[in-house]
Parts: structure tokens; C-alpha cells; sequence
């Protein structure tokens, strides 16, 4: 199913019928991949925009409009990944992927970050120090250059290239849900079955990257849990 894996999404992309393997994955991705950076949005909320465009909130209760806003970016920014699944991850790809995850946040609006630009101030990973805004062209040129030059492309290959882009850490802000993009990007571009890590196994994702160096089986093994439950979903819109 690997192989035609893309194909099939860009096909019920296209079409967009509600319940789709391509409607699902859009909005677990953007539900989860929002909730790890703080979106308080619920899943049935994300479901709800996701289908009808609006959102409704329990009474007494409100939404973040940048919640809102960086939720339909998510949908937008996946639909642009599909459309350039196949292209050769390069550094103008990537930063048209932050473009599209940050524009018309509060954060572009406060002036803190220009979409799809790197930041211009020093930020961390936890407690963990990246790279200066004058490394970071640098680091992502030498990061992709080492990457392209593996002759086939593995799982491993593309968690690896996750944890040194996250420990760059390019952008201002909005740097995982970019990684996590590129992740299920590369997944698809080279047959291998994607995956979509989950708000509830942050834990262990946060603790697979800081510790990656000194015991990379964390951070694999969350993706490699995360790749089999996808799979179950895939199997089960199409059955082997």
C-alpha cells in the first residue's frame, strides 16, 4: 500500500468526501501536531472547522482565534505537502512549509517571526541550546546536502534528519509541527508508511529527542509505534 500510498491521498484530496484515509489524516495531523505546541483546540472541534469551516465551543467557554488560524494553516500546509510530496526536500521547500503553518498567526502580526523566514533571535529546545540565527543557513545547507546523499532514504534515515533539524530548531517558532511535516513528506516519498505522533505520547517524544544522541530507541520507537497504528488505519479504508 506504501507505494500508492500518495497517490490515493492525492486522489481523495481532490475529491474531499468526509471520512476519507485523506480527511482523517488531516485532521489527526493538524489536531495533534497543534496540541503538542499548545493549541487548546479538542479533536471534535479540529473535526468540526476541518469539515465545515467553523467551530462552536461549549457555553461559557472560547476559542483562541490564532488556534483557529494556525488549524486551518495545518490543513492547508498538508494539502501543499501532497501536492509536493515527490519534489526533492530542499531549503526553499521547507521554508515554504513554515510559510504556510505561521502566516497570519499572532506571532506574525506581533512582529515576533516573518513566515517561512529563519528567526533572527536565539531560542531553545527545552533546556536544550540550537543553533544562532547566523549558523542556522549554514547547519540546514550541510543537514540537507548529508541527506541527499544517502542513496536510499530509511526510516531511520528520515528520524534522523528530524532530530538534527528540531536541534537546529530554523524557525523562530513552529519548528516541530514543520518537522513532523517534513517527516510524513519524506515518508511518502520514498514508499515508506508514514505516521503521526499523537498529543497523548509527547512525553515520549519529547524525551526521544533530547535524548536521541545518547539512545536514539526512544524517539524511534514512538515513531515506530506511531507508523503501526497509522497502518491499521490505512488497512483498514484499504484492506490488503
Amino acid at each position: 500500500m506504501t507505494d500508492r500510498l500518495l497517490k490515493t491521498l492525492l486522489e481523495e484530496k481532490d475529491v474531499r468526501h468526509k471520512g476519507s484515509l485523506y480527511s482523517f489524516t488531516q485532521i489527526e495531523m493538524a489536531y495533534n501536531s497543534n496540541r503538542i505546541e499548545g493549541s487548546r483546540l479538542t479533536e471534535a472541534q479540529t473535526r468540526y472547522l476541518y469539515e465545515t469551516n467553523t467551530i462552536t465551543t461549549p457555553p461559557g467557554e472560547t476559542a483562541s482565534v490564532n488556534d483557529i488560524m494556525e488549524t486551518v494553516n495545518h490543513f492547508r500546509c498538508f494539502d501543499f505537502m501532497l501536492d509536493t510530496a515527490d519534489d526533492t526536500l530542499c531549503e526553499e521547500l521547507i521554508k515554504k512549509y513554515h510559510y504556510y503553518l505561521k502566516r497570519n498567526s499572532v506571532d506574525e502580526l506581533k512582529g515576533l517571526l516573518v513566515p517561512g523566514e529563519y528567526k533572527t533571535k536565539p531560542n531553545m529546545v527545552g533546556n536544550i541550546e540550537t543553533a544562532g540565527p547566523s549558523e542556522v543557513e549554514e547547519k540546514i545547507s550541510l543537514l540537507l546536502d548529508t541527506y541527499q546523499a544517502i542513496q536510499e532514504i530509511t526510516l531511520k534515515d528520515i528520524i534522523e534528519f528530524h532530530f538534527e533539524f528540531e536541534r537546529i530548531h530554523p524557525f523562530q517558532d513552529g519548528n516541530g509541527r514543520a518537522g513532523r511535516i517534513i517527516m510524513f513528506k519524506e515518508c511518502l516519498a520514498h514508499g515508506i508508511m508514514p505516521f503521526i505522533i499523537e498529543d497523548k505520547y509527547k512525553e515520549f517524544y519529547y524525551r526521544g529527542l533530547d535524548q536521541y544522541k545518547a539512545e536514539p530507541g526512544y524517539l524511534t520507537d514512538t515513531c515506530l509505534s506511531a507508523q503501526d497504528k497509522y497502518k491499521k488505519k490505512v488497512l483498514y479504508y484499504y484492506p490488503a
